[in-house]
């Protein structure tokens, strides 16, 4: 990890501190993102067989995977593994439902009656990453939330294997999942097909889920196409900041930063410690357990960019958190709840030396797809509100109309808007 000295540093250095990868906002890739976006809208299926061809297998390409092979997926698996998955869902389940709003009526005065109503949005693609590592826990938190809110059609598009074949693992949770649709296709492509729609895979209202920098761009694409779909929020690459005082335990600090830099080579993560000490045990930590990880290489070019800063004053820790706003914040502080109220730009918080971040990845019932590079600012994670919209009624009786129906009129005129005054004024004649 890089080390810097936060007290020393000029605003131009701390700038630079906090700045993300490079990779991730490569202009040339908008380029290249575009241009598969472009060939799925013109040729649908035929471009998705192409790109899945040259990205992830040389075997026969069948998009839609069948309901029944996703039962016997289920059915196959090993009953332990069964069980978690349960878990997992069932605690995510809890949390998200007890999310559902109610509708609201409000009578604003005498005979004007306004209602705010619920509703679910009609189709939802969820995008589950698939290339380095099947992402069960992803499915999980799409679909369950989406079930919850009441999402009619729930489509889940995830990247094949060497094979062709989609990890049974994926397809035995998406069948406990109750998704509607299963097709095998991956990266900006399978974006575009939900976008766009194609022969086999439907348009979705809004697309979900994180990604690589190519579907994180694909996401950004057509979201801001006239008439485009909806997406949950900005996901690219994965990111953590664990912040520590002389409390911590080096060793827990430096598992939570290396189960975020084992997502991915450009994936970023950030030690911020008011205590020199712990931040040197920190080093020996991630080389001693990365030494130990199946996913090393990842993990070793994530940390390429890495930092571990320190500072004299704590004050300066909470301001360092609102600067970068983190996907996954790790408060590894004596009294870490004392933090929170001041922390505004974060995706998802861990308290304390027994919540690692890897319980809110899997199964504490918290969402884990969540806004990165620094989209905390202005997003939040997945919630059951993402799956829900808002529709307002209004109704007003005769005497409502009587009574604010002169105030609407001399708005009306004062914009000069002719026929919306006369909206009014055609029926405040009629009843007298």
């Amino acid at each position: 990890m890089r080390r810097y000295d936060w007290t020393d540093m000029d605003a131009d250095a701390r700038t630079r501190a906090l700045a993300r990868p490079e990779g991730v906002s490569d202009p040339a890739l908008m380029g290249r993102v575009a241009e598969i976006l472009s060939e799925v809208k013109a040729r649908g299926d035929a471009a998705l067989t192409e790109y899945t061809r040259r990205f992830d297998t040389d075997a026969a390409v069948t998009l839609r995977v069948p309901d029944a092979e996703l039962e016997a997926a289920w059915n196959a698996l090993d009953a332990r593994d069964q069980s978690v998955i349960e878990h997992a869902r069932r605690n995510v389940k809890a949390f998200h439902a007890a999310q559902m709003p109610a509708d609201v009526e409000v009578e604003t005065e005498p005979g004007v009656v306004c209602r705010r109503e619920v509703r679910a949005i009609e189709s939802a693609g969820l995008y589950v990453p698939g290339g380095t590592a099947p992402l069960v826990s992803t499915l999980i938190m799409l679909a369950t939330p989406a079930k919850v809110a009441g999402v009619r059609r729930r489509v889940v598009v995830t990247p094949p294997g060497k094979d062709g074949r989609i990890d049974p693992v994926i397809l035995a949770c998406a069948w406990r999942c109750k998704v509607t649709d299963v097709f095998a296709v991956g990266g900006a492509q399978a974006i575009a097909a939900l976008a766009y729609g194609t022969e086999t895979i439907p348009r979705c209202d809004k697309i979900f889920g994180p990604g690589n920098a190519y579907v994180a761009a694909a996401k950004a694409l057509v979201s801001s196409a006239p008439g485009g779909p909806a997406i949950d929020m900005p996901a690219g690459p994965s990111e953590a900041m664990v912040i520590c005082d002389e409390a911590s335990d080096p060793a827990f600090i430096a598992s939570d930063l290396l189960s975020q830099a084992e997502h991915d080579r450009v994936a970023q993560v950030l030690c911020v410690s008011c205590c020199p000490d712990v931040a040197d045990a920190v080093e020996v930590e991630l080389d001693r357990q990365l030494a130990r990880l199946s996913r090393r290489d990842i993990a070793a070019e994530a940390l390429s960019h890495a930092r571990l800063i320190v500072t004299d004053e704590r004050a300066d820790i909470v301001d360092i958190v609102n600067r970068y706003a983190p996907e996954h914040l790790i408060v590894q502080m004596e009294r870490p709840e004392l933090l929170v109220p001041a922390i505004r730009h974060a995706g998802s918080i861990f308290l304390g030396p027994w919540t690692p971040e890897s319980v809110g990845d899997y199964a504490s019932g918290t969402n884990h797809t969540l806004p990165t590079n620094g989209a905390a600012r202005a997003y939040s994670g997945i919630t059951l509100d993402s799956f829900l919209k808002y529709v307002s009624v209004q109704q007003l009786s005769k005497a409502g109309l009587k009574r604010l129906g002169p105030v609407v009129e001399r708005l009306a005129e004062m914009e000069g808007l002719d026929a919306h005054r006369n909206a009014v004024t055609l029926r405040l004649e009629a009843l007298s």
